[in-house]
């Protein structure tokens, strides 16, 4: 995405199933280079996930990775997830986390890193060969987002970004630089950008500063926004304080 040029986010096209599969596997390998560069105290550290730590974060996207390589692993997550939302007081989707890390949680730090570099190309290939059959099937967002995705869009898009964010978190909390391109981090926050515009309908320009940033707009008379593109993110999916349209939630 170009730094100088302003783009229309109407002409923003959407990421298609290949080039989400694409995204995918280069960001589970940026993630596994983060994880491969942690020492024994930054396991532990805080991160901007309420009561989720380093290791937490990453046995969540393990899990959720586990659940990409096989349908019946993501199934029975699901089956659990319901009663486990309850008892945390949060969604299915909730539930879903907590389910993740819970049967995960005996892993050491070693061993977790191992688990994930073990399961990256099985997550890819079942991102892959997603069944076309509940690619169409429709589920309701939780609060704060409202709507109907679909299973194909969670599948290509979202753990994509899920995993995107949660390396932000993870570079946020140990100190670690974090890698950014224009091919592929500008690529995935331009795609944020356009859901963004989606959900909210209204007119802005929006400037994301860094390398993986642009200009962007829709309409004409709307807010004016000048911020990194990586506090852009981090403002819709709720990690900080913000004002205005960035106060619109974006699907992590």
């Amino acid at each position: 995405m170009s730094q100088s040029t302003t783009t229309d986010v109407s002409t923003i096209p959407p990421v298609n199933h290949d080039e989400a599969i694409e995204l995918a596997e280069a960001e589970y390998r940026r993630f596994l280079d983060l994880l491969r560069d942690l020492g024994p105290d930054d396991w532990g550290r805080p991160t901007d996930c309420d009561r989720w730590d380093v290791r937490a974060v990453t046995l969540h996207v393990l899990g959720a990775m586990d659940a990409n390589a096989s349908v019946r692993e993501l199934l029975h997550q699901q089956r659990l997830g319901g009663k486990a939302g309850k008892e945390i007081g949060g969604s299915t989707l909730d539930g879903v986390n907590e389910v993740q890390i819970r049967e995960r949680a005996s892993l050491s730090g070693d061993e977790l890193v191992r688990r994930y570099e073990a399961t990256v190309d099985r997550a890819v290939r079942g991102r892959r060969r997603f069944p076309r059959p509940l690619r169409g099937v429709k589920l309701t967002m939780p609060p704060p987002w409202t709507g109907k995705r679909s299973l194909g869009w969670l599948n290509d898009v979202v753990y994509t970004r899920d995993t995107w964010m949660h390396r932000v978190d993870l570079s946020r909390a140990t100190g670690r630089d974090l890698v950014l391109t224009p091919e592929h981090d500008g690529r995935i926050i331009a795609d944020v950008v356009a859901d963004w515009a989606r959900l909210h309908g209204q007119p802005f320009e929006l400037v994301l500063a860094g390398p993986a940033g642009g200009r962007f707009r829709s309409g004409t008379g709307g807010e004016h926004h000048e911020l990194d593109a990586i506090e852009f993110c981090r403002s819709i999916a709720g990690r900080r304080e913000r004002t205005g349209l960035l106060t619109t939630e974006v699907p992590f």
